[in-house]
């Protein structure tokens, strides 16, 4: 067995393996009537080098020259403009690079927004051009500094509503407080209904969120939800790497993450399943008990929705390797890194760690074993979809990830 080079950020979205030309999945099979527009690709032609674990920067700004692979065609271009008075995009600060991403992929360009913090810590959001009977998607993950971000998204809804745009939809590509969706003790908040209430009373028509931490998050809104999940994109990946199906076993870290981990594993040439026993004993505290499965000799592959300060992962893949794991893979949609992550996680316990962009990477938290791959193209199909009122019509932890 081998393994190819760690690839660049992005290489899953925009290369000819793409999901969204995945053998399972054509966008006119789900949506026959679905519109020319989103049939717009951005392909890459030159994969970004990586130095010691982090791509090179790409400005995509005014004064810069946008690189081939994110300029559309001049068709796809004239086909955007014959409704781009309909649909918005803007970005918050959380993560300004996905939403250009995003933008650039659907032939777009980003909306013109001023953002700043007074002084005394103070929000003030004012749009720069006309959101009158649009379609505005606002982009903002609320990952740290959590309560700022979210702030952000709350006065950019409310700016879009008292503008007078038709419908409004937060693309949250992560959702902060998601975690704290139930009570596990007396007396605790429910925090994810709470933000929920804030983002509906705000003014939003609709949330598009990337795999929440639970489905039942999704419950807490009293507007609709459109749920995307990863998972395709890192599928897509692991697709590229020349790893024989019978060496394969997927890995839950904890008993929760069950449902998702036999999922990805269908996706794996119906790969067996093996699960950790946790216990935590407090927040970011979990004590590794046992391994429920067999992974002896075995390319085992942890999948989980986030890593935060990557105390369960790395604790599981130090079990993984004494149960007589060959290589250890960790894969994860949201990219806390809260510290000390970075260095449990370039301990040398992982062969690699594979991530998306739904939370902009610190330079400070890139090492060598890190792939970070892009979830553009994911959100600008189904921005696409919500925008021409087309069914994503795909069930939880298919091909595309809409729910």
């Amino acid at each position: 067995m081998s393994t190819s080079l760690i690839q660049s950020a992005f290489s899953s979205s925009f290369t000819s393996r793409s999901f969204l030309t995945h053998k399972h999945f054509a966008p006119t099979d789900r949506c026959p009537n679905i519109s020319l527009r989103s049939r717009i690709r951005c392909n890459l032609v030159e994969p970004l080098k990586f130095d010691n674990g982090r791509p090179n920067d790409v400005i995509l700004s005014a004064g810069n020259s946008i690189p081939s692979f994110l300029t559309p065609n001049a068709r796809a271009q004239d086909l955007v403009n014959e409704n781009d008075t309909r649909l918005r995009i803007f970005s918050g600060t959380a993560n300004p690079a996905l939403a250009q991403e995003i933008a650039c992929y659907m032939g777009l360009e980003l909306g013109k927004i001023k953002i700043k913090r007074f002084a005394d810590g103070e929000i003030y959001v004012q749009l720069q051009e006309s959101v009158r009977g649009c379609d505005v998607f606002l982009v903002q993950p609320t990952c740290p500094p959590a309560n700022e971000n979210l702030m952000e998204l709350l006065i950019m809804i409310d700016a879009c509503r008292r503008a007078s745009a038709k419908n409004i939809t937060a693309v949250i590509p992560y959702f902060g407080y998601a975690r704290a969706d139930r009570k596990t003790q007396g007396r605790e908040s429910i925090a994810a209904k709470l933000v929920a209430n804030l983002i509906t009373e705000a003014g939003a028509n609709r949330v598009l969120a990337c795999d929440l931490h639970s489905g039942q998050s999704m419950g807490y809104f009293d507007i609709p939800v459109d749920h995307v999940y990863g998972q395709p994109v890192i599928l897509d990946y692991l697709a590229s790497k020349t790893i024989c199906s019978d060496d394969l076993v997927v890995v839950s870290p904890d008993v929760g993450g069950v449902a998702r981990a036999r999922a990805f594993a269908k996706k794996l040439s119906d790969a067996p399943l093996a699960i950790v026993d946790k216990r935590r004993h407090g927040h970011n505290v979990a004590e590794v008990m046992n391994l429920i499965g067999d992974v002896k000799g075995k390319v085992a592959v942890m999948v989980d929705d986030m890593i935060d300060t990557a105390g369960t992962i790395s604790k599981g893949a130090a079990l993984l390797h004494q149960e007589g794991a060959r290589e250890v893979y960790a894969c994860s949609t949201h990219a806390v890194f809260s510290p000390p992550a970075r260095e449990r996680l370039s301990s040398g316990v992982f062969q690699e760690v594979i991530i998306t962009n739904t939370i902009p990477v610190a330079e400070k938290n890139y090492f060598p074993q890190l792939t970070v791959l892009s979830v553009a193209n994911l959100l600008g199909e189904t921005i696409w979809r919500v925008h021409d009122d087309c069914s994503g019509g795909i069930e939880p932890y298919s091909n595309l990830g809409i729910d």
